[in-house]
């Protein structure tokens, strides 16, 4: 499944790093602890969380995630967004809860 797909099918908003919406997604990961994602989260997976901060794009670059997704209508700070969209990582929303969304994805990828 591509994150386009998933976009379209949880009608999420996609609100940076457009350019990386046709990468794949293998799998994903929810926490909000940076520490966790850096030593736990894989390439091409999803990472679910609550943090809207700078630090989320360094840790998704580094770990290579396909998209962020960002729970309970958040938002990210505008200078999340530049660095998204320089990245090609996108950044998208959903007014869903953590359990919710990743158990609406885990069903998705099966």
């Amino acid at each position: 499944m591509k994150v386009c797909d998933m976009m379209q099918q949880l009608d999420m908003k996609l609100f940076s790093g457009a350019s990386g919406i046709e990468k794949e997604i293998t799998g994903g990961y929810s926490s909000d602890l940076l520490s966790d994602v850096m030593g736990n989260a894989e390439e091409g997976q999803v990472w679910i969380t609550l943090q809207t901060h700078k630090n989320i794009m360094a840790v998704a670059s580094l770990k290579e995630v396909s998209a962020i997704v960002l729970v309970k209508n958040l938002q990210p700070e505008d200078d999340v967004r530049e660095i998204s969209n320089e990245e090609g990582i996108p950044i998208l929303g959903t007014a869903m809860d953590a359990f919710t969304v990743a158990g609406k994805i885990y069903a998705m990828l099966k």
